[in-house]
C-alpha cells in the first residue's frame, strides 16, 4: 500500500514538474520576446530613415543612380521583414499575411528597378570632360558632379580623371578577391568590436599586397600623362614636369544616405611614382572598421558599395574657401556669402582658421555689401616632395583680404550660375591658383533644413513680429501662413479649412486627410523621423514639431506665419519670409534613373494605414512596405502589453520581490540591464538597485511623499456597502478575483508592469529612452470591487486625468485606455512618474464615488497634487455639491 501511494505521489509531482516552467525557461521566453521587440524597434527606426532619404532624393537637388536606388530598396525590404519577422515571433504566428504582402511588393519592385535602361560604361578610366551626372554609378557623386560643371554648366574646375567602378571590379576579379573578402567576413560579429578590427585588417591587408593588373596600371598612367598635357598648355610649363595630384574616393553614395562624410580615404599631394598604390589604399578603406560596422548596422550589402577614385590636378591654391550660394545666417536675405583663407581649402571647411568673409547681393550686379578680413596667421600648402605642411602667412597678409574685387565678382558669378543650373541653393568649395584663375572644386546642396541643427541661430528673429513658439525641430522647412486651426480629435479633421496652418498637441498620420488643404503644421511633440513627419514630406506641407506649448501659445483663428526653416510661429503674416517659400523645381526631375526613383518609391513611401481603428487596417491592405511598417508598429505595443499574461501563466517564476514601503506585493523578472548588483542567489532587491529608466520613474511617483503621508481614505459607507454587497451576491464572471501579486518585467528602457490586485487590474507597458521614436506609454485598468456605476465612475476620473496628461485616452465600460508616444525622454519620464502616483492615489477608490461630481472633485485634486483626501476635502466638497445650481 505504501508503494502504491508513493507511485500515486511521485506521479502527481512529475505533472506539477510538467505543468510550471522553469526559471531558466521562463526567462528565456522573456528574454527571447524582447529580443524581437528590440530587432523590431530598432528596424522601424531605420526604415523610417530610408523612407526619410527617398523623400529626400525626389526633391531631386542631389545627384544619385541606380545603385542607390537599388541598394536603398533592398535595405528597405531587409528592415521590413525583420520587422515582419518579429512580429510572427512575438504574436506566435499569428500574420502569415504580412509574409505573403511583402513578397509581392518586393517584386514589385525587383520588377521597377529593372526597368531602367542605363548607360554602359566600360572604361577604367574617364576624364572630366567625358562625365556627366548620369554616369554616377560608375564615376560616384564627386566625379560626376565636377564632370557636370565642365561640361554643362561651363565653369572652370582643375584638371583630372574618373578610376571607375568597372576598374575596381576588374581589381577584384583580378586577383580573385571577392571570394576571400567573403571568407573573411563569415567571421564578422557587429556587436563585437575585435572581430570587426580583426576582418578589416585582413581584407584591407589582401588589398594592398594585391597587385594593381597592369592593363588598369596602363590606363591610369596614361590619363595621368593625358592631364600632364593639358595642364603645361594651360600653363606654358615644361611637358616633363609632373603635376601632383589629389586621389580623393568617390564611392557610389558616398556624400549620401549611404555613407557619411568622410568615412573613405582621400589623399592629398601625391606624387606621380605614388599614384597606383595609392588608388590601392583609397579602394582599401572601403574596408576600415567604421566603414564595415557602418554597412552592417544600416542593412547595406557590400555589393552596393563600389568604389570609383578621382585623380585631380593638386591646385596650388593662393587662396581658397567655401561660397553658399544662399547666405546660411540671413536667410530672409537675397544674398550669398563667401569665406576665404590663404593657401589650400581644409583650413576654412574645418575651421581651424576663421575666414575672411565678403556678403554679395543677388541683384544684377553682384553687388559686394561687406568685406570683412580676419587674422590670418598660417596656411596649409603643399610640399614639392609630396604632403602638406602649415608655413606662417606673410605678415603683411595676414590681416588683408584674400580676394580682388574681380576675383569675388567672378566667384559669385559662378555660385550663382550653379544655382540657376542645379535650381537649388549650393554649397561651393573653390580655389585661386597662382595664375589669379579661380576654380570650382565642389558642390552640392545647401540644405537649409539642416539649420534647424544649430536652432534659432540659423534663421534670426525677423523684428517688428510677436514670436508665439519658437525652438520647434524641423520636419519639412519652408514658410506658412494662415488662420491656426486647432485639432484635438480626429473628428475636427472633417471641418480643417482651406489654407489653415494645423495646430496640434501631438502629431498622428490622421492628419494626412488634410495636408492638401494645410499651409503648415505645429504641434507641441512629435519626431521629425516619424510617421507623419513622413508624410509631411510626401505632401510637401512645412511643418514644426516639438514646438512645446504652441497650442497654449496660438489661439485659434489667429493669423500665423510658420518659419519652418527655424522652427518658429509668428503673429501675423511676415512678408520678409515670401522670398523663402521653397522651390520646387528640380534639377533630377526627367532623367530616367529620377523616374525609377519615383516608381520604386511608391511602392515604399506612401502610407494609407493612418487609422488603427479603421476597417482597413489589417494586413491584406498594406499596399507598401510603409503600410507593412506602420501595421506591425502599431501591433507589436499590443504584442508586448499582453506579456504580462505569461507572467500570471509562470506564476513570475525567477521574479525577485521589491523591499519598497508600497502597498504591493511586487515581484521582477529582469530582462537585462534592469536591475544592478543583485546577487544570484538573491531573492529581492532594493529600490536603489532598479537601474531600468522606466521603473525607476513609476517607483519615484509610487513613493511620492506627499502619497506616502496621506492617510487611509476616508470611508463612505453607502460605498463600502456596494463593494461588500458586489461581492456577496454578483455572480463569478462579474466579481473575478485576479490574485495577490504584481509583477514588473524591467530591462535598462523597457517596462511591462501589471498589477492584479484583488478585483481590479491595471497593466502599464513602457520604452523609455533617448531615440524619440521608440519612446510610449500604454496602461489599461478595469475592474473593482463595488456596484457598475461606481466602477464606470472611477474609470472615467483616471480617464480624465490621463487626458489632462496629453495621453489618447479610450473609455469602454469600466475599462480605460491610455496611449501617450513619441515624446522626448524627459517627457517620458514625466508621465510615469504621474502613473506611478495615479496608481496609489486610485487604489481603493470605488466606494468614495458616491456621485457623478466625485468624478471631477478627484481628478481636480490629483493633477493639483492634492493627494490626501481628508475628512476636511470630503466635508467642502458635500457642501459644494449640495449647493442648489442657478
Amino acid at each position: 500500500m505504501p508503494e502504491f501511494i508513493s507511485r500515486i505521489l511521485n506521479k502527481i509531482r512529475s505533472r506539477l514538474r510538467a505543468r510550471g516552467p522553469s526559471k531558466d525557461r521562463v526567462s528565456r521566453l522573456f528574454r527571447f520576446r524582447y529580443a524581437c521587440f528590440k530587432d523590431l524597434l530598432a528596424s522601424n527606426t531605420e526604415l523610417l530613415h530610408i523612407i526619410t532619404a527617398f523623400e529626400e532624393k525626389l526633391r531631386g537637388q542631389e545627384v544619385f543612380g541606380m545603385s542607390y536606388v537599388r541598394s536603398q530598396a533592398s535595405r528597405a525590404v531587409f528592415h521590413t521583414l525583420r520587422m515582419v519577422k518579429s512580429l510572427d515571433d512575438l504574436s506566435g504566428h499569428r500574420y502569415p499575411l504580412l509574409f505573403e504582402r511583402l513578397e509581392e511588393i518586393n517584386e514589385a519592385i525587383r520588377l521597377e528597378a529593372g526597368k531602367s535602361k542605363e548607360l554602359d560604361v566600360v572604361e577604367l578610366v574617364l576624364p572630366y570632360s567625358k562625365i556627366t551626372r548620369e554616369m554616377v554609378d560608375w564615376v560616384g557623386g564627386k566625379n560626376a558632379n565636377l564632370g557636370e560643371l565642365a561640361n554643362r554648366v561651363g565653369l572652370p574646375v582643375p584638371e583630372g580623371f574618373a578610376i571607375t567602378t568597372r576598374a575596381y571590379e576588374f581589381f577584384l576579379e583580378h586577383n580573385r578577391l571577392v571570394d576571400e573578402i567573403n571568407k573573411c567576413r563569415m567571421h564578422l560579429d557587429a556587436d563585437d568590436p575585435h572581430s570587426v578590427n580583426v576582418v578589416s585588417a585582413q581584407i584591407q591587408q589582401l588589398v594592398l599586397s594585391s597587385p594593381v593588373p597592369s592593363e588598369l596600371e596602363d590606363a591610369i598612367l596614361a590619363a595621368y600623362g593625358a592631364m600632364s598635357s593639358m595642364i603645361s598648355k594651360r600653363s606654358g610649363a615644361s611637358e616633363t614636369e609632373f603635376p601632383r595630384v589629389a586621389l580623393r574616393s568617390s564611392a557610389i553614395g558616398e556624400d549620401s544616405d549611404l555613407s557619411y562624410a568622410g568615412q573613405y580615404l582621400s589623399v592629398l599631394n601625391v606624387t606621380q611614382d605614388r599614384i597606383v598604390e595609392t588608388y590601392k589604399e583609397v579602394i582599401a578603406s572601403l574596408y576600415t572598421p567604421r566603414a564595415i560596422s557602418y554597412r552592417l548596422h544600416k542593412g547595406m550589402r557590400d555589393e552596393d558599395i563600389a568604389m570609383s577614385v578621382a585623380c585631380i590636378e593638386m591646385v596650388e591654391s593662393v587662396a581658397s574657401g567655401v561660397a553658399f550660394s544662399r547666405h546660411p545666417m540671413r536667410l530672409v536675405e537675397d544674398l550669398m556669402l563667401i569665406n576665404a583663407v590663404w593657401g589650400l581649402g581644409p583650413y576654412a571647411v574645418d575651421g581651424i582658421i576663421t575666414p575672411d568673409s565678403y556678403v554679395v547681393h543677388k541683384d544684377v550686379r553682384l553687388t559686394v555689401m561687406e568685406a570683412s578680413a580676419s587674422h590670418k596667421p598660417v596656411q596649409l600648402v603643399t610640399q614639392p616632395e609630396g604632403g602638406l605642411v602649415e608655413i606662417p602667412v606673410p605678415e603683411e597678409q595676414r590681416d588683408s583680404l584674400c580676394l580682388s574685387e574681380a576675383q569675388v565678382a567672378t566667384l559669385a558669378d559662378y555660385v550663382l550660375r550653379l544655382e540657376t543650373h542645379y535650381q537649388y541653393p549650393q554649397d561651393v568649395e573653390w580655389a585661386v591658383d597662382p595664375n589669379g584663375r579661380v576654380l570650382i572644386l565642389q558642390t552640392r546642396p545647401l540644405h537649409l533644413e539642416q539649420i534647424e541643427t544649430d536652432g534659432t541661430k540659423g534663421v534670426p528673429r525677423v523684428e517688428g513680429y510677436r514670436v508665439l513658439a519658437e525652438g520647434g525641430a524641423v520636419a519639412f522647412p519652408g514658410i506658412g501662413f494662415g488662420p491656426a486651426f486647432h485639432v484635438e480629435s480626429d473628428d475636427q479633421l472633417a471641418d480643417f479649412p482651406q489654407g489653415a496652418v494645423l495646430v496640434a498637441k501631438h502629431s498622428t498620420p490622421q492628419f494626412v486627410m488634410v495636408m492638401r488643404k494645410a499651409e503648415a503644421i505645429v504641434t507641441d511633440a512629435g519626431s521629425i523621423t516619424g510617421h507623419m513627419a513622413s508624410l509631411a514630406r510626401e505632401f510637401g506641407v512645412p511643418t514644426v514639431l516639438d514646438a512645446k506649448a504652441a497650442t497654449a501659445s496660438i489661439k485659434p483663428g489667429t493669423e500665423v506665419t510658420v518659419d519652418a526653416y527655424s522652427g518658429r510661429v509668428y503673429e501675423g503674416r511676415v512678408q520678409e519670409l515670401v522670398a523663402l517659400r521653397r522651390i520646387k523645381e528640380s534639377a533630377m526631375k526627367g532623367t530616367p534613373v529620377y523616374q525609377t526613383l519615383t516608381d520604386v518609391a511608391n511602392l515604399i513611401v506612401p502610407l494609407s494605414l493612418v487609422d488603427p481603428a479603421a476597417a482597413n487596417f489589417a494586413p491584406d491592405h498594406c499596399r507598401t512596405l510603409h503600410d507593412i511598417m506602420r501595421f506591425i508598429h502599431e501591433l507589436s505595443y499590443k504584442e508586448m502589453f499582453s506579456i504580462s499574461d505569461a507572467v500570471s501563466d509562470t506564476e513570475g517564476a525567477g521574479a525577485l520581490r521589491l523591499l519598497a514601503p508600497i502597498p504591493l506585493e511586487l515581484h521582477i523578472i529582469d530582462l537585462g540591464g534592469g536591475l544592478a548588483d543583485v546577487s544570484a542567489y538573491a531573492r529581492s532587491v532594493r529600490v536603489d538597485q532598479i537601474t531600468s529608466v522606466p521603473f525607476k520613474a513609476v517607483v519615484r511617483g509610487m513613493l511620492h511623499e506627499d502619497l506616502r503621508q496621506a492617510g487611509p481614505r476616508p470611508i463612505d459607507l453607502a460605498g463600502f456597502f456596494s463593494v461588500v454587497r458586489e461581492q456577496m451576491f454578483a455572480p463569478n464572471n462579474m466579481a473575478e478575483r485576479f490574485g495577490d501579486r504584481s509583477y514588473a518585467i524591467v530591462s535598462d528602457h523597457y517596462l511591462n508592469f501589471s498589477s492584479r490586485i484583488g478585483y481590479h487590474y491595471s497593466v502599464l507597458d513602457a520604452y523609455c529612452s533617448d531615440a524619440v521614436n521608440k519612446n510610449y506609454v500604454t496602461f489599461a485598468f478595469k475592474g473593482g470591487a463595488a456596484d457598475e456605476v461606481r466602477r464606470m465612475r472611477r474609470v472615467r476620473a483616471i480617464a480624465r486625468i490621463f487626458k489632462a496628461l496629453d495621453f489618447n485616452v479610450e473609455v469602454r465600460q469600466d475599462r480605460v485606455d491610455a496611449r501617450y508616444y513619441k515624446y522626448d525622454l524627459e517627457s517620458t519620464q514625466e508621465r510615469l512618474d504621474q502613473v506611478g502616483r495615479l496608481l496609489q492615489f486610485t487604489r481603493q477608490m470605488d466606494m468614495l464615488m458616491q456621485s457623478d461630481s466625485t468624478v471631477d472633485a478627484i481628478a481636480r485634486c490629483f493633477l493639483a497634487g492634492k493627494y490626501n483626501l481628508d475628512e476636511e476635502f470630503w466635508a467642502q466638497f458635500h457642501e459644494q455639491a449640495c449647493k442648489p445650481t442657478n
